[in-house]
């Protein structure tokens, strides 16, 4: 005689597998081969390239949406549309959702956003990072105001874990309308060429509002948010590129804001001098170079990742290491724009900065800034409280922090840009420094205007000898240097030993900011 019992329990596993199954299956194969003709990669595909062989755990396999209107009842899907979990990236714990774009167009429902909220719970709980990797069409209609509240849900969470762990934002399709605000509020955005985009009103919405003509594409497309609109710190070529990217940002970070980043296994030698740095910095002020040809030299095997590399190209910022050890880089670039600051440069270096003070990655800054870009389309859009955004994130950081400037530093951005003022602890400066309120030739059009206007023809022969003075009087390492603004002035081959040697003294600091609930940034 058959054990009931044994019947009933073969039947469960049965029906467990089936539905797992299922799940795996996601939209069924014809929307599988839909998505790879789009040149994408599945959800499951890109989770098994993105985390280490074998290392993922699904959590919430077998949920199904709630709603039993428009016909849903009878289109269920174990998982509805977005796979979450757990797993390891070089054998560090990562929580990630992957939204399934075959299953209702990965649309979030009240239950699928559940999911996403319980994996970013975990994630803080467990001091991990957070991965997400987005490919929607958006709120599930036929759920209301149910997947509005998905969304609401999802944001408080993206709140509530800044600064506590790492946020990645990986856009593998389409993200429109109120689900671009997750991403928004994450630490870093990755975009797909020419299968991703986002926007908060799409190409028919403004055609009919504004009569523009836009494509999606031209709207908000991966080179539209990497060059113009600086919502995009990173653009791939395809899905698997953009993996391995979310893999190399994670190796320089910390699993968490009471965590150091793990350190790198770099052979090459702290000591290291580079002789072409002497050459680096033209004779002639006025003329431009590479401020990358300076980090990749004195990086550890020159490996720099550039954040934002195609947005505000004034400044540059990224990650490095120096002797194994991550660091943030922030550097003014005299090859655009002379290295000027301006509104998009003080936005980009400032949320950079507060990024690396929340995960204790020490800041290493490069200055060579002539000053404020000026001009009334500055001054109208806010050149002033955007350029105090640098100027607090700075002064904010409690990491360890090192400048080294390189040539130019004048007026209040030689204050912004980490300058011993803000509590900045090493101060370096090259023998080019020129540090003062202004340039040698307009300091000297002001302090001399009588006197030049008086000299008639030989005008140009005085301004050039008020200018050499000016120069050695004023402009120069050696004065901050004997006020102890500069800590020392270095040849420019000694750049990689000095801030090795900083960093390592650096190791234990402790620093704090008076107690608040939060400070008010001029956002």
């Amino acid at each position: 005689m058959s054990d009931p019992t044994q019947s009933v329990e073969d039947a469960r596993r049965r029906e467990l597998r089936q539905r797992l199954a299922a799940a795996e299956k996601g939209g069924g194969e014809a929307r599988i081969e839909r998505q790879h003709g789009a040149g994408k990669l599945t959800a499951r595909e890109r989770i098994e390239l993105l985390l280490d062989p074998g290392s993922f755990v699904e959590i919430d396999a077998l949920v199904t949406h709630r709603c039993r209107d428009f016909g849903m009842e009878a289109t269920t899907v174990p998982g509805d549309g977005v796979v979450c979990g757990y797993g390891t990236i070089d054998n560090r714990l990562v929580y990630l959702f992957a939204q399934d774009f075959t299953v209702f167009g990965g649309s979030l429902s009240e239950t699928n956003a559940k999911k996403i909220c319980k994996v970013m719970d975990l994630a803080v709980e467990n001091g991990a990072p957070l991965v997400g990797l987005n490919d929607s069409g958006g709120a599930r209609i036929q759920e209301g105001v149910a997947s509005l509240g998905g969304y609401a849900d999802i944001f408080l969470r993206n709140t509530l874990a800044s600064g506590v762990v790492p946020q990645i934002s990986a856009i593998m399709g389409p993200c429109a309308g109120g689900a671009v605000y997750s991403p928004a509020i994450t630490d870093f955005i990755l975009m797909v060429e020419g299968t991703s985009y986002m926007f908060v009103t799409g190409p028919d919405v403004i055609r009919t509002v504004t009569h523009e003509q836009v494509s999606k594409e031209e709207l908000g497309g991966a080179a539209t948010h990497a060059a113009k609109s600086g919502v995009c710190h990173f653009t791939v070529a395809n899905d698997a590129a953009c993996l391995l990217a979310i893999r190399e940002l994670l190796s320089y970070l910390p699993s968490n804001n009471l965590e150091d980043p793990i350190p790198g296994t770099s052979q090459d030698s702290p000591d290291r001098q580079e002789e072409s740095l002497d050459k680096l910095v033209p004779d002639d002020p006025n003329k431009p170079y590479d401020i990358k040809k300076l980090i990749h030299a004195v990086v550890d095997d020159g490996r720099f990742l550039e954040v934002q590399a195609a947005y505000a190209r004034n400044i540059v910022v990224g990650f490095a290491r120096f002797a194994n050890q991550s660091v943030g880089i922030v550097a003014n670039q005299p090859a655009f724009l002379a290295g000027v600051l301006d509104i998009d440069a003080s936005h980009k270096g400032a949320r950079f900065v507060r990024f690396c003070d929340a995960f204790n990655i020490p800041l290493v800054t490069f200055e060579d800034v002539p000053g404020f870009l000026p001009g009334t389309q500055q001054e109208f859009g806010g050149i002033i409280k955007h350029g105090a955004k640098l100027l607090y994130a700075f002064a904010e950081a409690t990491v360890p922090k090192i400048t080294v400037i390189t040539r130019k530093a004048y007026g209040g951005a030689y204050c912004v840009m980490s300058s011993k003022h803000l509590r900045t602890d090493v101060n370096l400066a090259f023998p080019s420094a020129e540090i003062a309120v202004m340039g040698p030739e307009g300091a000297v059009n002001v302090l001399y205007r009588r006197e030049l206007e008086e000299a008639g023809a030989r005008a140009g022969e005085v301004r050039a000898d008020k200018v050499a003075k000016y120069r050695e009087k004023f402009s120069n390492p050696f004065i901050a240097a004997e006020r102890g603004f500069i800590d020392a002035v270095i040849e420019p081959r000694e750049t990689r030993p000095q801030i090795v040697g900083a960093l390592r003294q650096l190791s234990g600091k402790r620093q704090s900011v008076p107690a608040r609930k939060h400070g008010n940034i001029p956002l």
